[in-house]
């Protein structure tokens, strides 16, 4: 009987991430960064393409960015750090090792606090590190064989490492951890946080032990991991292939595994490197970096408020609900236009959050647009809805005219270009009253029999039959009195 069966276990994962810092220039030379849309090859120069005597210079936006990182994680910032070179050789990595750091990072010992399956969790964060990042390989099928192709465009794009300590004990709180984290660099600036173009990479790793601990796996590395649904999935893969190996007696190799995401699995790729593998040693064409406490400080006052923080603040001073809250501070843009809108009138951010939310997200998500990038301005949506405050729009009026509404175009002006401004006509809404009594008997008989609450069909009729111009309350109380008199 295998030792392992019968115990109890747990799993336990650490996750690094890799996330492009958004800068003009690379790291250490003046190329530009912007490469997505360049041609292959066309961004690079002597000191990106590793070309013998380049000597590198030092980008400072990309070191601020990753202090401000750290800053927003908690870490501590030491006043001394220094660059590394890490050997390893790919056809992507021109130079044959990659400027990093190693035993002094930029900065240490922090700490991301984040919800998960309505707990909070909190992961301690080992490392924020400067680096850059590789060129990118393409293989092809089409030029006459199967070939691997080298785009050094990217090569030297400002890169940082953020290692987590493992704290982690589930696929679903790995998710939530990078939901958390992407939030954060996306608030401060730093980075694009789009794993699709590669801005935001992940690297799990993951061991199973019994909860006596008489019984630890060795960690296994995944990689390969595009969007947070494919981390929870290799890691949820992962979990389980660990957990029957050990009981099985089977013996889990410390390796570096890819996910698969057409299959589902993940596959052995390499055993995994230890640090003396990289032969790592100071870079010396670069200096160290002394940190001063003015340096510090300076790059501090940048720290916006936090998406957290924002959060709480939201539900205690607008008193909105946690969801809405949480929705509206998603992304900072979104919970800035929310605050615009709001202004000093404090009364109005519930009907604010929920024109947001209801209507400005769901419109911007059928244009294709990202959840930060609502299709209206703050004075358009204010104006919008003191226009319905003084019924010169209802409610349904100013729905239909919201995904009409033109670039820079006042809602007053789009409702009289649309038709859409209320009824203020009584002979023209007494008309409309009189056709829908004269076209739902039923209701009619229904009212004057008791049932009162028929009265909600008319109403709903007599606004349709008006385009959605006609006030409620006048429909309402034109409504009661002509069945009233014709029952008396």
């Amino acid at each position: 009987m295998s030792v392992a069966a019968g115990l109890q276990f747990e799993t336990v994962i650490g996750l690094e991430v890799h996330a492009q810092l958004l800068t003009r220039s690379k790291m250490y030379c003046g190329c530009s960064a912007d490469y997505a849309n360049a041609e292959p090859n066309t961004h690079t120069c002597p000191v990106c393409l590793g070309l013998p005597g380049a000597m590198p210079v030092m980008n400072r936006a990309a070191i601020e960015g990753a202090m401000l990182t750290g800053m927003a994680l908690g870490c501590e910032v030491p006043a001394f750090c220094k660059l590394d070179r890490k050997n390893y050789g790919y056809p992507d990595l021109p130079k044959g090792y990659q400027i990093s750091q190693y035993d002094l990072p930029l900065c240490i010992n922090g700490v991301l606090e984040f919800v998960s399956g309505g707990e909070t969790v909190r992961a301690g964060i080992t490392r924020v590190h400067i680096e850059e990042d590789t060129g990118r390989l393409v293989h092809r099928s089409d030029v006459g064989g199967d070939v691997s192709l080298v785009d050094l465009n990217r090569s030297g794009v400002p890169l940082m490492e953020i290692v987590g300590e493992p704290d982690l004990r589930s696929p679903e709180q790995a998710r939530d951890y990078l939901i958390a984290m992407r939030q954060i660099l996306r608030y401060i600036g730093v980075s694009t946080g789009n794993m699709e173009e590669g801005a935001f990479r992940c690297d799990a790793n993951i061991s199973i032990r019994s909860v006596d601990g008489s019984v630890v796996g060795r960690k296994v590395e995944i990689k390969n991991m595009n969007s947070f649904r494919a981390v929870e999935r290799a890691l949820r893969y992962e979990e389980q292939r660990q957990r029957e190996a050990i009981v099985a007696d089977g013996v889990i190799p410390q390796e570096t595994r890819g996910w698969v995401e057409a299959r589902g699995v993940t596959v052995s790729q390499r055993t995994k490197e230890q640090a003396h593998d990289y032969r790592y040693f100071p870079e010396p064409d670069l200096p160290p970096l002394n940190v001063d406490a003015a340096w510090i400080a300076e790059v501090g006052s940048r720290l916006p408020e936090l998406p957290a923080a924002r959060l709480a603040r939201f539900v205690s001073e607008y008193g909105l609900s946690a969801d809405d809250a949480g929705t509206l501070t998603a992304e900072r843009k979104l919970a800035d236009q929310f605050e615009a809108t709001v202004g000093d009138d404090r009364g109005s951010a519930k009907s604010v959050a929920n024109w947001i939310i209801n209507d400005g997200l769901g419109l911007a998500r059928a244009r294709g647009l990202d959840a930060d990038q609502l299709p209206f301005t703050p004075e358009q949506l204010r104006e919008l809805m003191a226009a319905v405050s003084a019924n010169e729009l209802t409610m349904r009026a100013a729905r239909e005219l919201l995904p009409q509404l033109g670039e820079g175009e006042s809602p007053r002006e789009a409702a009289k270009r649309l038709n859409l401004l209320s009824l203020d006509d009584n002979d023209a809404l007494s008309a409309a009253v009189a056709a829908t009594l004269a076209a739902n008997p039923a209701a009619v008989v229904d009212y004057r029999g008791g049932k009162k609450a028929a009265i909600g069909r008319l109403i709903g009729e007599t606004i349709k039959a008006t385009g959605g111009r006609a006030n409620p309350d006048s429909v309402r109380a034109l409504l009661i009195e002509a069945l009233e008199a014709d029952n008396g």
